[in-house]
């Protein structure tokens, strides 16, 4: 298969890029149990004294890390929109500053902005046969020019996320089946039928519909261009005729930009489905509440992202990794055996199944099948994941400043402007017509 290929050149590269001897490949350690070494983490996964990160610590300081010498001590549990200034205003030593830890979650272009060079190289202390038990593409967005800055120990991706109880009703009456959903003609003709059979509601939420624009235009032209100012290039026919495809659907309201997050809207029955991250999961509660306060058990079911059917389909990937500030050896060694230890793939499964979050090695992904779910909806949404992992090559988007101020715009935009494009629609306005308002709209945002 395509994935497996891929996987082989990636381990072939691996060990012909790191093949060289560094300071992971010798023998002799530098930690010693009988004088331990603590590193001080920041994290930003969950700020409870129970949550999952917190307890795999304890666990690595009574066990591995008591047999090495290697104390993790967390200084600071916070977000990822804080976790940059506070680490910025700590290197500054600015007053009321946390001291600088030596472990801390990170995004990659977070990561850029300390600059690689004060960071651990990984790479150094990862032996590459070891580093071939990993997602190559989850490696790969962790590397700064060639350096391996930011270590992933999970990721997250998008999915479709269904109320299963109002479908049921819906797909009785209609014929339209979860199989529908596998494509994204399918699911458009889908919402065009929810929108009639349920009386002009929307099917379907977006969190981040632009995201699945560029996945699209990715699967079906092998390319995606920007402008200077890290906007799409609205000069390219590929990315109107998808843009397209998403606006003649909001013209007509068969979809919507969600409120917030589109759990909310399909929790109290506003539309049949969300696409969201799939961290999610945790968010929605198995009741539908309606707004006449009637409510229903939700069943929630989860699907991959609906396939564009080009050459090549893409998934999402984003989240943080882990990052440690380059200081001395010894403590490059204990983060080493740290982040090991924290991704063996059992240990990280069991991680990632309680945020929702992707595993990040192979191993991971090959156990999710026979893993002992006490969650229906998780055991949905990792049966998806998987789904789309053997099947789909995860990315990540490119980062430029200010993008998101404007797809902020984009979205508020559309928002505001949506119901009168419905009652339009409604009125006998072409929907063509419609459609090019919506993409002179997109493309008044650059």
């Amino acid at each position: 298969m395509k994935k497996h290929y891929t996987r082989i050149l990636s381990g072939l590269l691996l060990l012909l890029l790191l093949g060289g001897c560094f300071g992971g490949c010798s023998t002799k350690t530098l930690l010693d149990p009988k004088n331990p070494i603590t590193l001080t983490i920041w994290h930003v996964y969950g700020e409870q004294a129970d949550a999952p990160m917190n307890l795999l610590i304890e666990e690595f300081n009574s066990t591995v890390g008591l047999e090495k010498g290697i104390r993790i001590n967390v200084t600071n549990v916070t977000s990822t929109s804080k976790l940059l200034p506070q680490l910025q205003d700590a290197l500054a030593k600015n007053p009321g500053a946390l001291e600088v830890p030596d472990l801390f979650s990170c995004h990659t272009q977070n990561a850029a902005t300390l600059g690689a060079d004060a960071l651990l190289d990984f790479s150094d202390w990862v032996r590459p046969e070891e580093l071939k038990a990993y997602v190559p593409e989850f490696l790969e967005s962790g590397r700064i020019d060639g350096k391996l800055v930011v270590f992933p120990v999970s990721k997250s991706t998008y999915a479709l996320f269904i109320s299963g109880t109002q479908f049921d009703r819906f797909s009785a009456d209609t014929g339209v089946t979860y199989d529908s959903l596998s494509t994204w003609e399918g699911f458009f003709s889908a919402a065009e039928a929810y929108y009639r059979w349920s009386g002009g509601k929307p099917f379907c939420a977006f969190d981040y519909l632009i995201r699945h624009m560029e996945l699209d235009v990715l699967s079906r032209y092998g390319e995606l261009t920007y402008t200077e100012n890290g906007w799409y290039d609205e000069t390219s026919p590929a990315v109107k005729e998808s843009f397209s495809m998403f606006a003649r659907a909001l013209a007509q309201g068969h979809i919507a930009v969600s409120d917030l997050y589109a759990n909310t809207q399909v929790m109290t029955g506003e539309v049949l489905c969300g696409i969201g991250s799939s961290a999610a999961v945790g968010y929605y509660n198995d009741t539908i509440t309606y707004p006449d306060n009637t409510s229903e058990k939700m069943q929630l079911q989860v699907l991959p992202l609906p396939k564009s059917g080009g050459k090549e389909e893409y998934m999402p990937q984003t989240g943080v990794g882990l990052c440690a500030f380059k200081t001395t050896d010894q403590k490059a060694e204990a983060a080493a055996e740290f982040v090991k230890w924290f991704t063996e793939s059992r240990r990280n499964l069991d991680f990632v199944v309680k945020t929702g979050y992707m595993p990040v090695t192979d191993g991971a992904f090959d156990a999710i099948a026979s893993y002992a779910f006490t969650d229906a909806g998780y055991a949905n949404l990792y049966a998806a994941i998987n789904a789309m992992y053997q099947t789909c090559t995860p990315i990540v988007r490119p980062d430029f400043a200010g993008f998101y101020d404007k797809t902020n715009a984009l979205y508020g935009g559309i928002r505001e402007k949506q119901p009168d494009w419905i009652k339009r629609a409604q009125n006998g306005e072409e929907i063509a017509a419609l459609t090019a308002e919506i993409w002179d709209f997109f493309c008044a945002i650059d």
